[in-house]
């Protein structure tokens, strides 16, 4: 029988490192599947900068926290026992893993190498902005910790297209781009060409590099029996080279290892010509459409709207649906955090409609206290009604500025399923829907809350759903509210 999938990105930016993150996972691994979670997004697992690095510095990728490299063999989250330990919990559980890969970059060199590049400006990489002269950069990886195990490789300037520090000047006010290299031209325009990201710029066009990824790729499946792929920072990488790896892996695996990549930006074209780069062969997150949901929680916008320019509205098998995440965080260089009266409208919208497959954020879920960041209000329930009852045909009522609604009209399948959902992001009010005939005389109830008496549907199969103002309102059927409401 089929089910809604739910991913959940389970880290936020501002854990602990206390090194018990792989414990805690383990711990919830029946909470988050009764809770109505199917997929978890962990933490990247491997050997960072330091041990506070939450993983996106990256500095050995076969160390999942098992040498004692950059003064630590635990990483911030824990030991590599451990986090097989919590993967092997998920899916005892029933959750799928998906693994955070971080391929555009590496950090924390062993040893520095003098090279001869050029200066692009940092604002616009097509304007060279000096000529050619040496540079000390730290580009040589020894991964003298490790001793080899698992590899021998190791990483050298010629590995590398640029970088943006010179230990001569201990300045980084430019890039610097190694002699005999170019940006590649497949890749996000922005700044002018967005190849170079941060620290040592992998170069994908470099075949030696793309048999080691390939090889590390291969044996990070194999070692950790992963099930899915959180590809990061894809705008940085050639698009041909993501379509290939892709490609390669699943046949020699044998999985299809399903992928989604974060490719920042909220133009909608630039999405769907990534996906065509690529030849559909992973998703993207809707940067589009959470940038919909930022500004309408600051007052910008139209209700009626919401979906307009969205990944989801145009691809919406390739879409995962997201309101926040650890980037747009407070503090972050992506600062656009979903102010908290709009977050339970977004969250329906993205949980207990047809399209996408949602990701819900962790601290969203559990709250984030030292950020001053409340939990999502009846997210919870949100989560439960999209596992259990948000199935069957959906019908829109998106006539009004401030006040919109939809019904999903249930399934034989899935018992007690069907709903109605009206929200509002002024005074509130009502919207007469649609549920179908076969629900006529039934009650629906607020699961959320909000509206405290049932609706009778009428011999026609229509009522008349209520929400108060800003905020949202899910009808359910009696059966499925005590459900709910018992199994809080």
């Amino acid at each position: 029988m089929y089910i809604n999938e739910t991913m959940m990105q389970y880290f936020e930016w501002y854990l602990p490192n206390d090194g018990l993150w792989w414990r805690r996972c383990a711990a919830k691994a029946t909470n988050l599947r009764d809770l109505g979670v199917t997929q978890v997004w962990l933490p990247p697992a491997y050997k960072g900068t330091c041990q506070e690095d939450v993983g996106y510095g990256v500095y050995d990728m076969y160390d999942l926290g098992e040498f004692d490299q950059k003064g630590t063999v635990r990483t911030k989250y824990g030991t590599k026992e451990e986090y097989l330990a919590a993967i092997n919990a998920f899916h005892k559980a029933g959750i799928q893993v998906y693994a955070d890969i971080v391929l555009n970059h590496r950090m924390g060199g062993d040893a520095i190498e003098e090279v001869v590049a050029v200066s692009d400006s940092p604002e616009d990489r097509t304007q060279q902005i000096d000529g050619a002269k040496r540079v000390k950069v730290w580009s040589r990886f020894y991964f003298l910790g490790r001793n080899g195990k698992y590899s021998d490789f190791t990483w050298n300037h010629t590995h590398f297209s640029g970088t943006d520090w010179d230990e001569n000047t201990q300045t980084a006010d430019r890039i610097y781009r190694f002699t005999g290299k170019k940006w590649d031209p497949n890749v996000d325009p922005e700044k002018g060409n967005f190849d170079y990201l941060m620290g040592m710029n992998v170069d994908m066009n470099n075949p030696v590099v793309v048999r080691e990824t390939e090889k590390w790729l291969e044996w990070y499946i194999q070692q950790t029996h992963i099930d899915g792929l959180r590809l990061d920072a894809v705008k940085h990488i050639s698009s041909p080279f993501y379509g290939k790896l892709l490609a390669t892996i699943r046949k020699r695996t044998g999985l299809d290892m399903p992928a989604v990549g974060e490719y920042w930006s909220g133009e909608l074209d630039r999405l769907l010509n990534y996906l065509d780069m690529v030849k559909n062969r992973m998703s993207l997150f809707d940067v589009a459409l959470h940038y919909n949901f930022f500004n309408a929680s600051q007052g910008r916008g139209d209700l009626r709207h919401i979906f307009d320019g969205s990944l989801v509205q145009q691809r919406p098998d390739h879409a995962v649906t997201f309101v926040d995440n650890h980037d747009t965080q407070y503090g972050q260089s992506l600062q656009s955090y979903v102010e908290e009266w709009f977050k339970p409208l977004a969250y329906a919208l993205i949980l207990l409609r047809e399209a996408g497959t949602p990701c819900v954020f962790y601290s969203d879920y559990y709250g984030n206290p030292p950020r001053n960041s409340p939990m999502v209000a009846n997210l919870g329930k949100l989560i439960k009604t999209r596992r259990w009852y948000a199935y069957g045909d959906q019908a829109d009522y998106f006539d009004d500025d401030h006040i919109i609604g939809w019904v999903r009209r249930g399934d034989i399948e899935h018992e007690n399923s069907g709903l109605a959902v009206v929200m509002s992001d002024g005074e509130g009010g009502s919207i007469r829907m649609r549920v179908g005939e076969e629900f006529a005389g039934e009650r629906f109830y607020d699961v959320l809350g909000k509206c405290t008496q049932p609706i009778a549907v009428d011999e026609n199969g229509e009522a008349e759903f209520f929400t108060d103002g800003r905020n949202v309102s899910v009808w359910v059927r009696r059966a499925a509210f005590e459900d709910l409401i018992i199994n809080e």
